[in-house]
C-alpha cells in the first residue's frame, strides 16, 4: 500500500478500470490527477505511473502509445529512493519491462514492426529485474504474446 496520496488516487483509478470495469470513470479520475500534478512537469514517479495507467484506458492506439512514451520518458527521471519513499515495492528497474512491453504492443498494433521488436528486446533485456511472482509472470506472458505475434522465438 502506498503512503503517497497521489499514488493512492492513481490506484483508485486502476481499481475502477481493472476490477470494476469502469474505464471511462478511471480515465476521468486520471485526467483530474494529471491536472493536479501539473502534467508532464509533475513528480516523475507520478507522471510515469499515471501515464502508464492512462495508456490503458485510451480508445485509440496512437493515444495509448503517446501515454506509454510519456511514462517511459518519466521513468528515466525516477530514483529508487523516490519509489521507496512513495511506498512502492518495485524498483525503478522493475518498471522498464512493462513500459517497453506496452510500447512494443502499441507499435505492433500500428504495424511498426521494427520499432515493436526494438522495445520487445529492451523489455527482454531488463526482465531480470522482476521476480518470479504474479507480476513478473504477467509481464513475461505479455512478452511471449508480443513475440509470438511478431513471429519471434522467445
Amino acid at each position: 500500500m502506498s503512503t503517497d496520496p497521489t499514488m493512492e488516487r492513481i490506484g483508485e483509478g486502476v481499481e475502477l478500470h481493472h476490477r470494476q470495469g469502469q474505464r471511462e470513470a478511471a480515465r476521468e479520475l486520471f485526467e483530474q490527477v494529471w491536472d493536479d500534478i501539473g502534467g508532464e512537469q509533475g513528480d516523475p514517479l507520478h507522471v510515469c505511473v499515471l501515464a502508464h495507467s492512462m495508456a490503458d484506458v485510451q480508445d485509440d492506439v496512437r493515444e495509448e502509445l503517446m501515454w506509454d512514451l510519456r511514462a517511459l520518458a518519466a521513468a528515466d527521471l525516477i530514483t529508487d529512493e523516490r519509489v521507496a519513499e512513495a511506498g512502492v515495492t518495485l524498483s525503478v528497474a522493475g518498471l522498464y519491462p512493462s513500459l517497453h512491453l506496452n510500447v512494443s504492443d502499441c507499435c505492433l498494433r500500428l504495424g511498426e514492426f521494427d520499432r515493436a521488436r526494438q522495445h520487445l528486446e529492451r523489455a527482454r533485456a531488463q526482465i531480470g529485474a522482476l521476480g518470479d511472482d504474479e507480476y513478473g509472470r504477467l509481464i513475461r506472458g505479455g512478452l511471449e504474446r508480443v513475440a509470438d505475434q511478431l513471429g519471434d522465438a522467445v
